[in-house]
């Protein structure tokens, strides 16, 4: 309930907020543009997975010294430890390096952060990285329609720093208004208290700018115009190391359980170098006038002193933390766990089971029907209906015709969780249990352990079946919705007559007859696949349809046709009769291949 209810209201917040605030329209939409550069870094990043970026990503930072010296050569590049913290959060989340790599990045682009405070303090000079993401997004999303790999990997990588330069210009000019509101003369204070408040200050300076560089400029002028002593310029200045934090954080939100771990130890790195700097501000402040006095730095220019501030505590925080590397990272991997897998796990199977045959039999029937409604839960959704639909007593040509919205799920995700795995746990308790059954059970777990493979094998004709039918499902070609809508109009029949047969075989022992019904599906999809393929022809002729949806149809047919017949199978195998030799005698009445092209030819000679 509050899952429904969550999207709506945050749309009605928006919705509310925009039309309040115009600057939070302009953040919002810098939010969701960085967050959309994110999925494309990280798409782009997966395209070199075990080739040449991965290579030189491992080369380079496989030692930690090397990962520290390449955060910090990047971040002096770009002028950004905040856009380094974004794209080390899409290495790691496409598996292109470890944890231990990215955090040694993250402290290295600390390092490196510190060349802009020296360019702000004595060129003043600020790089606009929002300049370059026209020029990426156009390049980027051409290479992206190319069809080489490489290309298209390249592709979005460009188009994803495009989007994250584009978003934090947009954040910037939405926070802009709240930049003239800042005076910090208002603030001014001495000793600790003034430490802690001008810090708070600098960390809410740098959110809001999304940019410590921006801080750092505002902290100049305010100290060039005396509105704030130097301590507080420090203070600031710490403040602003914390504060560029944020966007490696709102990165993180749209990368995996790896991704927020690195953002974590961002966090958790500029916070304890914050507060080693605030604890022991007097030292720190003692080494700035030696090593300025010693550079040939004046006495009275405090900017370039607040720039060998910023240096030293980065520097000093680096020599402290980098041995708590693997503890910090045992930390956030204890913290910060991977999201739990639902497996599903087999209910029926267990060593007690299998000491007796009849016990055997019943725990792999058992287990054999949960596999089944696992695996016809990922049909019906591959169709776009829903198994509740299809086991009611509606019409079915009415549930057809009114579920034409597609499914949207992770099917193979689904079938690893909930199908593979019971799979497997009932092929190794059957061969187990098989080699010490007497003959009958033998063959009795062995019909079950058939049925098992063919449900397994339904689900990968349906996951074939269901590209194209997502296709056309909503096609504007009214031929080709009605095809599809026919085949899924054969398999939830049969998924239904198989829904009957259970609950009948829950009611009574004679299923026989239902059982040999099960054929009529078999000849049903026969005369409809032949009959598509005997007028694909015309159809294509008349222009009714394009020799590509001709070519669709004739392939989702076949798969169409082995999913209804391993369908059948299934209810033969898991609803016909338990006696062996009635069990022969099932499958020599059920009809075969050659029997269904023998009616197909007997067809045509009573047409004729």
């Amino acid at each position: 309930m509050f899952k429904r209810i969550m999207l709506p209201t945050i749309f009605a917040v928006l919705a509310f907020g925009f039309w309040v605030s115009p600057n939070l329209s302009e953040i919002s939409a810098g939010v969701a543009l960085f967050l959309f550069g994110m999925l494309f870094l990280e798409e782009g990043f997966k395209a070199f997975t075990g080739g040449l970026l991965e290579k030189l990503l491992t080369k380079t930072t496989d030692r930690l010294w090397k990962a520290l010296a390449f955060g910090t050569v990047t971040t002096t590049i770009m002028q950004s430890s905040s856009l380094v913290s974004v794209i080390t959060i899409s290495f790691l989340s496409a598996g292109l390096i470890g944890l231990t790599s990215g955090i040694g990045i993250v402290f290295g682009a600390n390092i490196g952060t510190t060349t802009g405070a020296w360019l702000v303090a004595g060129l003043g000079l600020k790089v606009n990285i929002a300049a370059y993401a026209m020029p990426m997004l156009v390049f980027g999303v051409i290479l992206v329609f190319q069809s080489s790999k490489t290309l298209k990997g390249v592709g979005y990588v460009l188009a994803g720093m495009g989007f994250l330069f584009l978003g934090i210009h947009h954040m910037k000019v939405g926070f802009d208004a709240f930049r003239d509101t800042l005076d910090l003369a208002r603030f001014a204070m001495t000793g600790l208290a003034g430490l802690l408040v001008f810090s708070v200050i600098g960390v809410a300076a740098t959110v809001i700018m999304q940019s410590s560089h921006a801080t750092l400029v505002l902290i100049i002028t305010a100290l060039a115009a005396q509105q704030i002593t130097y301590e507080n310029a420090l203070a600031l200045a710490i403040g602003a190391n914390v504060g560029t934090t944020i966007t490696a954080i709102i990165g993180s939100l749209g990368s995996n359980y790896q991704g927020k771990q690195l953002a974590g130890a961002h966090l958790i790195f500029n916070a304890a170098t914050g507060a080693i700097a605030i604890v022991f501000i007097g030292p720190f402040m003692a080494a700035v006038e030696g090593i300025s006095a010693f550079v040939g730095i004046a006495a009275t220019d405090y900017t370039l002193k607040l720039a060998v501030f910023h240096t030293l505590f980065n520097l000093v925080g680096i020599a402290v933390l980098t041995p708590f590397i693997k503890p910090l990272e045992s930390v956030l991997t204890r913290v910060i766990r991977p999201p739990a897998e639902e497996l599903v796990k087999p209910k029926y199977l267990n060593t007690a089971a299998i000491q007796f045959p009849e016990t055997v039999i019943k725990a792999v029937t058992n287990e054999t029907l949960h596999l089944y409604d696992n695996a016809m839960e990922i049909v019906a959704h591959g169709l776009s209906l829903h198994r509740d639909d299809i086991r009611s007593d509606r019409d079915l040509d009415g549930i057809i015709r009114e579920s034409h919205r597609v499914m949207d799920f992770d099917l193979d995700d689904v079938y690893e969780r909930k199908v593979k795995v019971l799979y497997g746990a009932i092929l190794e308790f059957v061969s187990r249990a098989q080699s010490q059954l007497p003959a009958p059970f033998a063959d009795n777990v062995y019909n079950l352990r058939r049925a098992s493979t063919l449900i397994v094998q339904t689900v990968k004709e349906v996951k074939h079946l269901r590209k194209n039918l997502g296709l056309y499902l909503n096609s504007r070609n009214p031929h080709m919705r009605a095809e599809y809508d026919r085949i899924r109009y054969e398999l939830a029949s049969v998924m239904r007559k198989l829904s009957e047969l259970r609950r009948s075989a829950a009611a009574t022992t004679d299923s026989e007859a239902d059982v040999l019904d099960l054929d009529e599906f078999k000849l049903s999809i026969d005369k409809l696949e032949r009959a598509i393929t005997a007028n694909l022809d015309q159809m294509i002729r008349d222009g009714r349809i394009t020799p590509t949806m001709g070519t669709s149809l004739i392939i989702d047919f076949g798969y169409a046709r082995d999913a209804i017949w391993n369908l059948v199978s299934i209810g033969n195998l898991l609803y016909g009769s338990s006696d062996v030799q009635d069990k022969v005698a099932e499958e020599l009445l059920a009809l075969t291949e050659d029997d269904v092209e023998d009616i197909h030819r007997d067809d045509i000679a009573h047409a004729s």
